[in-house]
C-alpha cells in the first residue's frame, strides 16, 4: 500500500491518471458508436496518421499537437467522406489511409535521421510526456463529448442503430457522423501520447465489445463501456507501476483479460443452463 501512495504522490502520475481517465471516458463513449457502425478500426487508422504527423512535426521542429491535430482531423473527415461517397464500409477507407500514413511516417523518419525519443514516445506511449496542456485539452474534450451525448442522445441512438429511419426523421446523419469523426480524431491525438499511436485503438474497441457481451440496450452498453474503460485504465496504470511494464501495453492487457473473463463466464453460464434444460 505504501508503494501505491508513493505512486500517486508523483505529479506526473496524477496528470497521467487524470488525462487517462478522461481519454478512456471519451474513447468509450465514441467507441460504442464506432463499433456499432463498424468503424472500430478508425482508431488504428488515425493512430497511424498520428504517427506520420508526429514524425513530420519532429522533423520540422514544430510542436507535435499543432501539427497532429489538423492532419488527423483531415484524415478522419476524409475517411468519412470516402465511405459516404462510395457507399461502402469504412474498412476500405481506413485501410488506405492507415497504410499510406504509416508508409509516409516511415519515410519521414528515415529521411530525418531515424527514430528518436519523441517519435518512440508517441508510437508506444509514455506517461512522462503528459503535460498540463494535455490535462486542459482532455477536460475540454471530455466536457464536449459528454454534453453531446446528453443533449443529442436520441439522435445519436438513431444514427447508430437505424440510419435509414434517422434520415427519414429529418436528422442530419452526415453531420453527426462527421462530428463523431472529428471528436474521434481529437481523442486519438490526445490519447496517443500516453497509449501510443499503435495501441490507442484499444481504448475504442475493447470496452465497447466487452460491454456488448454483458448488456443489450444501447444506453446500458454506453454506461457499461464507460465504467469498464475507466476501471481497466486504472488497473492498467497500477499494473504498469507495480510490474514496471509500458503503460499502454499494460492497459491493453487488462482490457483483454476482462474481455476473456466475461466470455468465459458467459460460456460457463450458458453451458450450465443448456445442461439444466436437457435434464
Amino acid at each position: 500500500m505504501s508503494d501505491l501512495f508513493t505512486m500517486f504522490s508523483y505529479a506526473f502520475i496524477q496528470r497521467a491518471l487524470l488525462v487517462g481517465l478522461l481519454i478512456a471516458l471519451c474513447a468509450a463513449l465514441l467507441g460504442v458508436i464506432l463499433v456499432q457502425k463498424r468503424y472500430s478500426l478508425i482508431g488504428h487508422g488515425l493512430g497511424d496518421v498520428g504517427f506520420a504527423s508526429t514524425a513530420l512535426a519532429v522533423a520540422l521542429g514544430l510542436p507535435v499537437l499543432s501539427v497532429s491535430i489538423p492532419i488527423v482531423i483531415v484524415a478522419a473527415c476524409a475517411i468519412m467522406f470516402y465511405s459516404q461517397k462510395v457507399k461502402s464500409s469504412g474498412d476500405i477507407a481506413i485501410g488506405m489511409v492507415a497504410t499510406g500514413a504509416l508508409a509516409t511516417g516511415v519515410v519521414i523518419t528515415a529521411v530525418s535521421g531515424g527514430f528518436n525519443v519523441d517519435v518512440s514516445d508517441y508510437m508506444f506511449g509514455s506517461i512522462l510526456a503528459i503535460s498540463d496542456t494535455d490535462v486542459v485539452l482532455s477536460l475540454i474534450l471530455s466536457a464536449v463529448i459528454i454534453v453531446l451525448f446528453v443533449l443529442c442522445y436520441n439522435r445519436l441512438f438513431l444514427v447508430t442503430c437505424d440510419e435509414t429511419f434517422a434520415r427519414a426523421s429529418g436528422i442530419r446523419v452526415s453531420f453527426y457522423q462527421f462530428v463523431i469523426a472529428l471528436l474521434t480524431a481529437l481523442t486519438v491525438v490526445l490519447g496517443m501520447r500516453m497509449m501510443g499511436s499503435l495501441l490507442i485503438s484499444s481504448l475504442i474497441i475493447f470496452p465497447a465489445v466487452t460491454a456488448g457481451k454483458l448488456v443489450k440496450s444501447f444506453k446500458a452498453v454506453v454506461c457499461t463501456s464507460v465504467v469498464l474503460s475507466m476501471v481497466c485504465f486504472f488497473f492498467g496504470i497500477l499494473l504498469s507501476f507495480v510490474v514496471n511494464l509500458p503503460t499502454g501495453a499494460s492497459i491493453v492487457i487488462v482490457n483483454i483479460v476482462v474481455l476473456l473473463a466475461v466470455l468465459a463466464v458467459k460460456n460457463l453460464v450458458f453451458s450450465r443452463l443448456l445442461r439444466y434444460d436437457n435434464t
